[in-house]
């Protein structure tokens, strides 16, 4: 791994709290050394602030919006987001959905989010170097250690799935994962096992929870809004992204146990369904978690994530390509829920009025997400609560004795959602097959489908989706399960930069 993929640009180092830009410093990257950047804590807190910024900004096209573009593209690699036709997300140049750019080296589909990822990974090792040497408080300084950890969890929890084979409950787990540098002078390292990666992950997310534990209640130098506050990582995030983590690995009792440690914390709520309706647009919801707060005078026009996936927002892209929701899965939602009410399949302008004219209209398209102002700004749900829920009731329903408690912890979720929904009398695979319908459902849109595909070893097959489009995908219907097409090739640049980096 080259030094230089720390990513300490300036122009990123502005606290995302504010309405105005605070830049750490004018002076070029080269110029700022760590000495003036890590100085006080202060200082110190504006490498995780571009951090926060730079995981929801533009990285080169502008369907890649940071992370929540990479949200984007790992569902349209599912089958239950998809267009009439192709483009941003599913063309041969511009997307992964057809499985064939996630295979080429030279592609920016893999060069995004490996640098994506290995950029806020490389600030919080870089934080995690110097911050001992600031001048701050000792609570500042766990505080900031703790979401430095959390975010290297985070990148290397994202790019472990992508560039390497799937993880496998049981074994060893020997195969290749990725390079894993841990500090700013880790070089051109060879690449670590799949099971190295997983252990180190919870190494950091075990200390952070820690860190949490003793530091400071409110983000450093972070005014305390609802919105400002859950933009950064805390105590509840680690613990949701360790959640996450253990189910990938198939670690039941400690995804159960981390999943429910969050959802008894009663820091967070699930939403009404008036909120569940109002567009997924704003870090204040009591369900959020964590995610990206987008002030109205930072967006990104074409480059934000409403941009993509909001009905109402004013681009191309949004006017006349609508995302639709997978029509098969549609139809299992009940009539009585309101996430029935989040696609349309027969829009008209009296059920689905449009803000202009040049708008398109099409079967099953999605009202999930709405911009909060114009043209394209609202806030990026990074985890819900929702999700909680969901590992929780898969995690005792994949353990013995507990299918009990699955039923009871899916009913809390869906008895929110639909208020007609009674407890589920499933068992077996048809109770897990239940909750996985449900998480495909509440998650649509957010991420998570292709790595549900991946974990669960299961086969993509877009066959079955009654209103498909095959030309969009250029024909890509189908990938069997634990094909090579799900793993992402390293980029060029690495391997021609790093001597012990291998191809997948």
């Amino acid at each position: 791994m080259k030094k230089n993929k720390i990513f300490l640009a300036i122009a990123f180092l502005f606290a995302i709290t504010s309405c105005k830009k605070e830049f750490l410093d004018t002076a070029s990257t080269g110029s700022a050394d760590d000495a003036t950047i890590f100085a006080t804590t202060t200082n110190a807190a504006n490498v995780i602030n571009g951090s926060y910024r730079y995981f929801a900004s533009r990285f080169q096209n502008q369907n890649q919006p940071g992370h929540g573009g990479m949200m984007l593209t790992l569902d349209f690699m599912g089958e239950d987001i998809h267009q009439s036709a192709s483009n941003w997300y599913t063309s041969s140049g511009n997307g992964t959905a057809n499985y064939v750019t996630n295979r080429n080296a030279a592609s920016v589909w893999v060069t995004y989010p490996f640098r994506l990822y290995y950029r806020v990974i490389g600030n919080s090792n870089a934080l995690l170097d110097n911050i001992d040497n600031s001048t701050g408080s000792d609570a500042n300084k766990n505080r900031l250690k703790a979401e430095a950890l959390s975010f290297r969890a985070f990148g290397y929890l994202n790019l472990v799935q992508l560039f390497a084979k799937r993880y496998v409950p049981g074994t060893n787990n020997t195969q290749l994962g990725v390079s894993m540098p841990l500090s700013a002078s880790d070089v051109k390292l060879p690449r670590s096992t799949v099971e190295e990666v997983y252990t180190q992950i919870h190494k950091d997310l075990d200390e952070a929870i820690a860190l949490f534990a003793t530091g400071s209640n409110l983000p450093v130098n972070v005014s305390a809004s609802a919105a400002n506050v859950k933009s950064h990582l805390s105590l509840n995030a680690a613990k949701a992204i360790k959640a996450r983590a253990a189910l990938v690995q198939g670690n039941y009792v400690m995804a159960a146990d981390f999943a429910k440690q969050v959802i008894e914390a009663g820091t967070f709520s699930l939403m009404s369904n008036t909120q569940y309706s109002s567009g997924f647009n704003d870090l204040s919801n009591p369900e959020w978690i964590w995610g990206f707060f987008m002030a109205d005078d930072q967006g990104d026009a074409f480059g934000a994530f409403h941009a993509q996936i909001s009905w109402n927002g004013n681009t191309t892209y949004i006017r006349s390509q609508p995302k639709r929701i997978n029509s098969a899965l549609y139809n299992q939602i009940a009539s009585t829920d309101i996430r029935k009410t989040m696609w349309e399949p027969a829009p008209n302008a009296t059920n689905f009025p449009l803000p202009l004219s040049t708008y398109v209209r099409e079967p099953y398209m999605s009202r999930k997400f709405k911009t909060r102002s114009a043209p394209t700004i609202g806030d990026v749900p990074y985890i819900r609560l929702a999700e909680m829920y969901l590992i929780l009731a898969e995690a005792y329903a994949r353990t013995a004795g507990r299918e009990g408690d699955a039923r009871q912890a899916l009913f809390t979720l869906a008895k929110n959602r639909d208020p007609q929904y009674i407890l589920s009398a499933n068992s077996g695979p048809a109770l897990i097959d239940e909750i996985l319908i449900q998480r495909r459902i509440e998650l649509w849109g957010e991420g998570f489908r292709f790595f549900d595909l991946k974990r669960l070893n299961l086969p993509l097959d877009r066959s079955v989706v009654p209103n498909y489009v095959s030309s969009s995908v250029g024909g890509t219907m189908q990938v069997p399960a634990g094909d090579d097409r799900f793993v992402f090739v390293l980029p060029q640049f690495e391997l021609q930069g790093n001597p012990n980096a291998v191809q997948n």
